[in-house]
């Protein structure tokens, strides 16, 4: 019966380490996946997660698309990008609205910024010029 037991837990405990959640990212000491620099930037910080929950850090948007060029992306089961309004929150970067401005600096020099709300991401254009772009728009101007 003991043997039983066993049997039915260890495939649930497997499976309730495979979470596919985001991980905090932290700054100043985690590094990027792609680049291996330290990520510090608090509002051009990105994640990937897969579908196992394996998660890798990056410490720009731009260094997650790099990356994910050479990844099995059938793999991938989130991409998140920080919100650049709310610094250390991660959204969706799937939904996300991205502004490529050079008036506002980022880690690897895209001057690339996600934005979880797109009303945000054409105030910040209006103020600091720039083009916007979807999720998938973003992948064929980088590629």
């Amino acid at each position: 019966m003991k043997s039983l037991n066993c049997f039915l837990i260890l495939p649930m405990l497997l499976f309730y380490n495979c979470n596919v959640t985001p991980k905090p990212i932290d700054y100043g000491n985690d590094g990027c996946h792609f680049c291996r620099m330290t990520i510090v930037d608090k509002v051009h910080a990105a994640e990937i997660v897969t579908k196992k929950g394996k998660v890798y850090k990056f410490d720009a948007t731009e260094c997650m698309i790099n990356f994910k060029k050479s990844f099995d992306v059938s793999k991938i089961e989130l991409y998140l990008s920080n919100n650049f309004t709310e610094p250390e929150v991660l959204i969706d970067a799937t939904k996300a609205t991205f502004l490529i401005s050079e008036e506002i600096p980022s880690p690897m020099g895209a001057f690339l910024s996600a934005f979880k709300d797109p009303t945000e991401a054409q105030k910040f254009q209006s103020l600091k010029g720039g083009t916007l772009y979807s999720w998938e728009e973003l992948q064929n101007h980088l590629n």
